[in-house]
């Protein structure tokens, strides 16, 4: 059945703020040759996004052009104003945005093992309050909190996790209660492969598997364009993917034993201590990280081999499981270890699998954390705003 005079309408809005997004500001005659539209129905649904404050003039196309068939239409970019957080074990970054997800503000904070959980919990949300006021944002519309752990993928909400700090999951509360915004958590490797996706190493993949290596190990699972979650959340925690060669077995509580035991940052640390490296991290840099990258750029092909082996035995299992013919090494270890440990790893899991598996280093490294959890405001903010014009 055709649709109605309000849902055609409605169809023909979005459609229409989506070019807007993608392309940026266009004049009604290009909105009219990408739409398909006739020039009437443009000039009414342009009337109606600017009477809705989604869209406005924001300059003229071309010197010689003049008058209303010149005029550039843009997305009321202060619409909305959006946070995305990455809340480590020992830290929180923020960055504040406008609709279009141009970063406004940023700052972060480090969060040490004496503060206790009331304390770090309204440093942290202090935190977003100020970097929100530095970027001129009177009100939040959205935030996107980018934690480790397992997210309920029934009610959304982070679960208690052995090895976490009590202050994150009552962040997200105190969020919720300060803010007058929605507040949307994820899991920390499953937004960076958001970003990884959108942004990054997996731009041209919609099936691929992001191995994370940072502090812990991680994976997040992408199917046919799908994110995919698992029953309780917990699909990726390869962490306590039982390995040889840690002699023990992770538990419930702990993956101590498990793949963590081999990728995990401190593991690498160690491994590389057994090689007799050793360098300065950068401010802000995970030390394992400043290791990995220390080893590529003096070619330290034996400490090179011998993490890619480690590396290889979970990109490997995965892709005997899943078979996403695409891993990316994401994460700070992923980032400093580049091609030169991409290259490696495909090598090893080439003779291990009979799977064809490409393996990738990531693009974005320790930041994709922050642009998923930005890149879900974004998305969510638009999706209400351009579905309602609220």
């Amino acid at each position: 059945m055709p649709a109605s005079p309000s849902t055609a309408r409605a169809i023909n809005d979005r459609l229409a703020l989506r070019l807007l997004q993608r392309e940026g500001p266009l004049t009604a005659g290009r909105l009219k040759e990408l739409t398909g539209l006739s020039r009437p129905s443009v000039a009414d649904l342009v009337e109606r996004l600017r009477d809705a404050g989604l869209i406005t003039v924001v300059g003229e196309a071309g010197e010689r052009r003049r008058g209303p068939n010149a005029r550039l239409y843009g997305i009321v970019a202060d619409r909305a104003h959006l946070a995305a957080l990455d809340v480590r074990t020992e830290s929180v970054a923020v960055v504040v945005a406008d609709l279009l997800g141009r970063p406004l503000a940023e700052a972060s904070l480090p969060m040490g093992d004496g503060t206790g959980t009331g304390r770090a919990v309204e440093r942290a949300v202090a935190l977003v309050e100020r970097t929100a006021g530095a970027g001129g944002a009177t009100r939040l519309h959205t935030v996107g909190v980018g934690a480790p752990g397992l997210i309920d993928p029934a009610t959304g909400d982070l679960r208690d996790s052995a090895g976490l700090p009590a202050w994150h999951r009552r962040l997200v509360a105190a969020l919720t209660e300060r803010l007058p915004a929605r507040v949307l958590v994820e899991n920390e490797t499953n937004l960076a492969a958001r970003a990884e996706q959108r942004d990054g190493a997996a731009h041209d993949q919609d099936t691929f598997v992001l191995l994370w290596l940072g502090a812990g190990a991680g994976a997040a699972v992408v199917l046919d364009g799908v994110l995919r979650r698992g029953a309780s959340g917990g699909a990726g925690e390869i962490g306590f993917l039982p390995v040889p060669g840690t002699g023990g077995l992770p538990t419930a509580t702990a993956c101590d034993g498990g793949f963590h035991s081999l990728a995990g940052s401190a593991a690498v640390a160690d491994l590389a201590a057994d090689h007799g490296l050793k360098a300065e991290p950068e401010p802000g840099e995970l030390p394992a990280a400043a290791l990995v990258r220390h080893a590529v750029d003096t070619g330290d092909a034996p400490f090179l081999a011998a993490l890619a082996d480690r590396v290889a035995i979970g990109a490997a299992s995965v892709a005997a499981v899943l078979d996403p013919g695409c891993v990316v090494l994401g994460g700070e270890l992923g980032r400093a270890g580049g091609e030169a440990l991409a290259a490696r790893v495909a090598e090893r899991v080439a003779a291990m699998s009979p799977l064809r598996t490409e393996v990738r280093a990531s693009a974005l490294g320790g930041a994709a954390v922050l642009r998923g959890a930005l890149l879900t405001a974004r998305d969510a903010a638009q999706e209400e705003l351009f579905a309602t014009g609220a």
